[in-house]
């Protein structure tokens, strides 16, 4: 590990700050990963793909019988 050379306080307080902010950042794009995968496992969005599926197979069935 690199260890990082300060030559003042204010240069510690300033490092520490930024580590501060990039924490919070990092924990707000968790609870928006959180919050997405929540909303994409709900039964809602599971009835819409199943209706999507539904959907092409009635219509390549309406095809295939209008074909023969």
């Amino acid at each position: 590990m690199n260890q990082k050379q300060y030559s003042s306080l204010d240069q510690i307080k300033l490092d520490l700050l930024t580590l501060n902010l990039q924490r919070k950042i990092q924990m707000e794009e968790l609870k928006l990963t959180r919050h997405q995968i929540k909303e994409d496992l709900s039964p809602i969005n599971w009835i819409g793909t199943l209706l999507k599926g539904v959907k092409k197979y009635g219509v390549l069935m309406l095809l295939k019988k209008i074909i023969r």
